[in-house]
């Protein structure tokens, strides 16, 4: 029989098994309208309700976290380099990687709620008692269809596309850690340089007051001990540079690693310095805090946790199945056909979990246990990024009222160390110890100030990372 003539008396009666099996198991749904709910931010405690309320706040377009990172690291190299690394870096790639492997997998669940259709054709050839060769086929097409009445695959379908975008947000947090980590690295590679330069110009300057030690003992203002404390003063110059040396060249490979190339130098100056408008403490900025990508996948982690959960109340309901089966065979009745004709069949099937009982609470139970253990990590990530901002708003202050010090430190210092030398070589009112002790006061400070420049700059990248991150794209 043609499939065109399917009878429909048949189909009719079909019908009205199908629409009562529906019927029954929709009765049975009713305590079950818990796992339709779509997932929302929770509310329940004063962090997550002010996190709720600030996804919903208008944005401050002016503000310090909605800047381009192009905006905050505006140095040309820098900016070179940070490119290189968003080409090349293999963590990001794999980041990445791992968004197109959410999204496939959401697509997936989104195709359950189509029919299956599986063709398995077969055929066999048999001879009884020397008779000819009789043979029998079947060319059968089954589709099958579940009715997703109780929400199973809605559910699995809505944890899917969280966890797609928990993944955007993790690639996007893996973005901005390198645009960071570079620009770190970057500013550290410039202060060793700058540390390096200062103590090389210090060393000669030393070593020229170990011949003017040596001139005034032969002319008796000072006695071998003067000699002595200037040479090991300007063997430990040199044996700092070389500690420098080792650091600027793991500063270097540490480059040349973020940006997926073989180790070499970079020619980073010494006199880069991070330009950045003022920021004002105004408060831990909570409408930043909640575009954050490390709040967003937590809370992405959450929603996985809560479809988990409904997915787990879906187990206890029924399913509803609904097959199909047709096709083109010789197999009908007790007389093999030929050539053959068309066959079908349409069946309805209700499987409900009796003996599973046990297994679907303990799987709900273990669920509720993750969704859980999800907020708790949710609140604290929160509670983390909010204690980041407020730590690197204080080192920025706090670096630029030392940097201000410092300066002013230095001038004294080198006014200190010229006073002295002049005092030993023209008076004798002072001693080489005290001598010694300018010299190496002055070289503390410039080293501590330039330490508290580099501060000043990280305190600035991370900033950056706890807020103007989160309107990068990928």
């Amino acid at each position: 029989m043609p499939v065109n003539q399917f009878p429909g008396k048949r189909f009719m009666k079909l019908q009205k098994i199908t629409i009562a099996v529906i019927a029954a198991t929709a009765m049975l749904s009713l305590g079950s309208c818990n796992i339709y709910k779509k997932y929302q931010t929770p509310t329940s405690t004063p962090l997550t309700k002010a996190y709720a309320e600030a996804r919903e706040a208008e944005q401050d377009s002016t503000a310090f976290g909605n800047l381009l990172w192009e905006d905050v690291f505006t140095d040309p190299l820098l900016a070179e380099l940070i490119n290189k690394a968003l080409q090349n870096n293999t963590s990001l790639e794999n980041a990445r990687l791992n968004v197109e492997v959410a999204r496939a997998n959401m697509r997936g669940a989104r195709l359950s709620y189509l029919p299956s259709v599986a063709i398995a054709p077969n055929g066999a050839g048999a001879s009884y008692a020397g008779s000819d060769l009789a043979w029998t086929y079947q060319i059968p097409a089954q589709v099958s269809w579940e009715i997703d009445i109780f929400g199973k695959i809605l559910n699995n379908k809505r944890g899917a596309e969280s966890q797609v975008k928990k993944s955007e947000a993790y690639a996007q947090a893996v973005r901005s850690q390198i645009i960071s980590a570079v620009a770190t690295t970057y500013y550290s590679i410039a202060a060793i340089n700058s540390q390096l330069a200062l103590s090389r110009s210090t060393a000669v300057l030393w070593e020229q007051s170990v011949q003017t030690m040596k001139n005034l003992k032969e002319a008796g203002r000072v006695t071998e001990a003067a000699v002595v404390q200037s040479t090991a003063n300007y063997y430990s110059i040199l044996s700092s540079i070389t500690d420098l040396e080792v650091t600027a060249d793991q500063l270097n490979n540490t480059m040349s690693l973020l940006l997926n190339t073989m180790p070499q130098r970079w020619s980073v100056t010494s006199t880069v310095d991070l330009q950045v408008p003022r920021i004002l403490r105004e408060g831990v900025p909570m409408r930043e805090l909640a575009a954050r990508p490390d709040v967003r996948a937590a809370e992405q982690d959450l929603a996985v946790a809560y479809y988990a959960t409904n997915s787990a109340r879906a187990a206890f309901y029924p399913g509803l199945n609904i097959t199909a089966n047709g096709g083109f065979t010789n197999l009908l009745g007790s007389v093999v056909k030929n050539p053959g004709d068309w066959f079908y069949q349409l069946a309805g099937s209700l499987v409900a979990p009796l003996f599973s009982r046990g297994q679907n609470i303990a799987r709900l139970q273990a669920s509720k246990v993750q969704q859980e253990q999800a907020m708790n990590n949710f609140e604290y990530t929160l509670l983390s990024a909010s204690a980041e901002v407020s730590d690197a708003l204080t080192v920025y202050e706090k670096s630029l009222e030392k940097s201000e010090y410092l300066a002013e430190q230095v001038s004294n210092l080198e006014r200190s160390v010229e006073y002295t030398n002049e005092l030993l070589l023209y008076s004798g009112s002072t001693t080489y110890l005290e001598v010694l002790t300018a010299q190496q006061n002055l070289l503390s400070s410039q080293m501590n100030r330039i330490n508290t420049d580099l501060t000043r700059a990280r305190s600035v990248i991370n900033l950056y990372q706890s807020l103007a991150a989160v309107v990068d794209c990928l």
